[in-house]
């Protein structure tokens, strides 16, 4: 139902529009084993794999929330949600092959067909499946597997079950036991030894349904001395209702491998946003997580490094932006298990309108860990004074000449800064925009093309109206 309150929020967010789509196949609300079993057979799962769901479901049942995680225990009705939900029959290879309309939504949402030639993949989820999934012929012809993750499930069983669930497990929390449940799309990677994929492999998650659960799961593989770019983005209507996007993303950087995983989350207000990402580095690997927040009525997300080899180097540049409605908890985790390790977090935070971001991090050197290095760097903007940035950084710090750096920052759109810009002959909106471009450039300049510009524009949004 549409208010005056979500019509004035998706005049704001072009991406908040609902679609009236054919629901081809869905399950009833609520946290059912039923609707496991439901799962696994549409998919045609192997017995493994509904017993792992199965098992999944009574840990999420019985796991509790840590006591740093305030109000989510409280604020979403798990029996309201819509676990699976799905408006097409199968994944397209072909754009002209998907449903009409689905291809409108994705017009819409700027995911043109031109836009394709330029990625080495691309992958379209809406709700609980892939609608399309297609790799180009030379990526193909090399060895480069991009599927569906139910279709990795399906084309290669043991090279998936060697690693699915390997770095996440159920066990691991509470959101990641919900998402090992009722899993459905994502992508499954895999990069052959000494294979550059230089050329991004993209997918976009959109959710259409209303009280909806989304999660999907993210298996890649990059083989010794190879190298992978994913890109991600997401997006989700404005309803007067609450959503729930679970998602898992499980890495595995191999001996002298790189893999760069590149999101822009831009999910709607009433989106709880509670991912689990997680890569295993390998004896000199490198991992870098170019990590953008926006969005989403709660975002609770740390990309992580876990390095098992020594010589690996592991980034997470971090951006979260947080506007009237929204918390955005977001940051990174280091555990160092090898020597020679080097690791860097940038973190980078805005807070408007009331909005509330916090950073919150884990470095951990372990005994065996020795002569790492690590450096965390948090800088929070806030923009006015209803509004608030918080850092919990943790440090576990047990290895031998171990060299931990951190700094943190916090300030504000000075009135001296937009006096001296003002002064100048700057409109004070331009004025302000131009503080804020300056402070996030940074992590921009890490961002393709296309997402650098939309993220800009995005946060140029967020601030209409955050001062003066």
């Amino acid at each position: 139902m549409s208010t005056p309150v979500t019509e004035l929020l998706r005049s704001h967010y072009k991406e908040g529009f609902h679609d009236d789509l054919p629901i081809v196949r869905a399950v009833p609300k609520g946290l059912k084993h039923e609707v496991v079993d439901y799962i696994s057979d549409v998919k045609g799962e192997p017995d493994w794999m509904r017993e792992f769901r199965h098992r999944s479901l009574d840990l999420f049942l019985k796991q509790g929330l840590p006591d740093w995680l305030p109000g989510l225990r409280d604020e979403i009705d798990y029996n309201e949600i819509t676990y699976y939900v799905s408006p097409v029959e199968k994944p397209q290879r072909r754009w002209e092959d998907v449903p009409e309309e689905i291809r409108r939504t994705y017009d819409k949402l700027g995911i043109a067909k031109e836009e394709q030639k330029l990625l080495g993949g691309l992958g379209a989820q809406i709700d609980s499946e892939m609608a399309y999934h297609n790799i180009q012929e030379s990526l193909a012809k090399r060895g480069v597997v991009f599927l569906s993750c139910d279709e990795g499930l399906k084309q290669y069983p043991d090279l998936f079950r060697e690693y699915f669930s390997k770095a996440i497990p159920p066990e691991d929390n509470k959101f990641a036991a919900l998402n090992s449940a009722f899993w459905s799309g994502g992508s499954f990677v895999y990069i052959p030894k000494g294979v550059k994929c230089d050329i991004p492999l993209s997918v976009y998650f959109r959710i259409n349904a209303e009280q909806f659960g989304q999660f999907e799961r993210t298996l890649i593989i990059v083989d010794e001395d190879a190298f992978c770019h994913y890109v991600e983005g997401c997006s989700a209507p404005i309803y007067t209702t609450n959503s729930l996007h679970a998602a898992v993303v499980e890495i595995f950087v191999k001996n002298r491998a790189r893999c760069r995983y590149t999101t822009i989350q831009n999910w709607s207000t009433d989106v709880y946003n509670l991912v689990t990402k997680r890569a295993m580095l390998y004896e000199r690997a490198v991992m870098e997580w170019v990590d953008g927040n926006l969005g989403s009525k709660r975002t609770v997300k740390y990309p992580s490094c876990y390095f098992l080899g020594e010589g690996g180097h592991g980034e997470v540049l971090s951006l979260a932006s947080a506007d009237r409605g929204m918390w955005q908890d977001a940051g990174a985790k280091m555990v160092f298990m090898a020597p020679n390790c080097t690791g860097r977090i940038n973190s980078k935070s805005i807070s408007g309108r009331t909005g509330r971001a916090s950073y919150r991090g884990l470095v951990q050197v372990r005994p065996e860990a020795t002569n790492c290095r690590v450096q965390v760097n948090c800088d929070a903007l806030i923009l006015d004074e209803q509004s608030r940035s918080d850092t919990y950084p943790v440090m576990e710090i047990k290895g031998d000449l171990a060299t931990v750096e951190h700094e943190a920052s916090v300030s504000n759109v000075s009135e001296e800064q937009l006096f001296y810009l003002m002064s100048r002959g700057i409109k004070k909106e331009d004025a302000v925009s131009m503080i804020v471009n300056g402070f996030i450039e940074p992590i921009v300049k890490e961002l393709p093309m296309e997402f650098a510009v939309e993220i800009n524009r995005l946060i140029n949004l967020q601030m209409e109206g955050s001062v003066g």
